[in-house]
């Protein structure tokens, strides 16, 4: 097994208001749609009231390279994701003491919103003192479940390895793809959505006790689930062109959940020996208004139940995969009882699902 230990955060510098943002979009689209006022009710009806940037938003009104624009991914993505480990490996909160770097067995370092080769993973360990030898494992593409996945795959690394400390680093400058001249439905609600986030989990395995003994009970990784729709590559993910990436973004997303996910979860659910009425804490990916909506339908949960996600989407928008963290965090911070259950869940491009049954141990 393998439990969740501590959570960082690093917000970007740039608060932005829903009413600043629907402002600077009117002024950018209303001469390329002749519906711009309807189409402008997607930015009120998402429930999203700010939104962090890495840029300001006067940013947005000029034209950037491909080149200009990774070349500020890869210098934030490097300052934002060192001040995430920082606040992981120091969280006053979860630890009993700060984690040395050069105890970190590996990093799972989870992005869709830029390129660098090498990694930004490697960049950060020539500025921070971890060990030479800890394991580099980037992971690219899978959007918003990239932060589900990469618990998943650290969870894999610590029951192969239960004396393990392993980060998962999710950073997301989803501000710096935004495509000033891409007239599309789809860009639209990409901008109505989408935002920038930092985050760092600390995954270790069972022989690791780092936490307060007096501290409330913490989440236990049991078991995960990645699932792949056949043929549903146009739902969502990128395109990328001499501009840079260009959104795709399904309005059949909601339908999709309703139809696909319950049985999928479900049949996870069964393996595990578990109830979708013993999930007390749902811990889902806030894709949207509508995508919460879905769950909601698609399992059959209490509207309580998505209140947490809800709130993160209200204050921060759709961080792609940095978002599951802000959710996970609030959950951390809860008095979650022991021996209580929760489904992680989070869906990406491919189109994919991955699942994470939780357990407060």
């Amino acid at each position: 097994m393998a439990k969740i230990a501590s959570i960082g955060l690093c917000t970007p510098p740039y608060r932005i208001t829903q009413e600043k943002t629907i402002e600077i979009v009117r002024e950018l689209f209303r001469d390329s749609f002749n519906e711009i006022e309807r189409l402008l009710k997607v930015f009120e009806n998402g429930q999203i009231k700010e939104r962090y940037f890495t840029v300001p938003l006067d940013w947005f009104i000029k034209d950037h390279s491909f080149m200009e624009k990774n070349d500020l991914f890869i210098e934030k993505a490097v300052q934002f994701g060192k001040a995430a480990i920082r606040s992981c490996l120091e969280d006053p909160v979860c630890l009993r003491e700060r984690v040395p770097y050069e105890e970190i067995d590996a990093i799972f370092f989870i992005t869709s919103s830029g390129i660098s080769t090498p990694t930004i993973d490697a960049k950060i360990m020539n500025e921070l003192p971890f060990h030479e030898h800890c394991k580099r494992i980037p992971i690219w593409g899978l959007g918003c479940a990239g932060g589900a996945s990469g618990l998943s795959r650290a969870f894999e690394y610590c029951k192969a390895y239960p004396k393990a400390k392993v980060l998962v680093l999710s950073v997301e400058l989803c501000s710096l793809t935004f495509q000033k001249n891409d007239m599309s439905k789809s860009n639209l609600v990409g901008t109505s959505l989408f935002a920038d986030g930092i985050a760092c989990a600390l995954v270790c395995g069972d022989e690791v006790d780092l936490n307060k003994e007096d501290h409330r009970f913490l989440p236990k990784i049991k078991a995960t689930q990645s699932t792949l729709m056949p043929n549903s590559e146009d739902i969502m993910g990128w395109k990328i062109r001499n501009e840079g990436f260009y959104v795709i973004f399904s309005k059949d997303i909601p339908s999709i959940i309703r139809k696909w996910l319950g049985p999928n979860v479900n049949k996870f659910l069964e393996k595990q020996h578990v109830r979708i009425e013993q999930i007390e804490h749902f811990v889902a990916h806030p894709g949207g208004r509508k995508v919460l909506e879905a769950y909601v339908d698609a399992l059959q949960l209490d509207v309580d139940k998505i209140k947490i996600p809800l709130k993160v989407l209200e204050n921060y928008g759709n961080m792609s995969s940095a978002t599951i963290f802000y959710v996970l965090k609030q959950f951390l911070e809860k008095n979650c009882k022991k021996g209580e259950y929760g489904l992680l869940t989070a869906l990406g491009p491919g189109f994919s699902s991955e699942l994470l049954l939780l357990k407060w141990e």
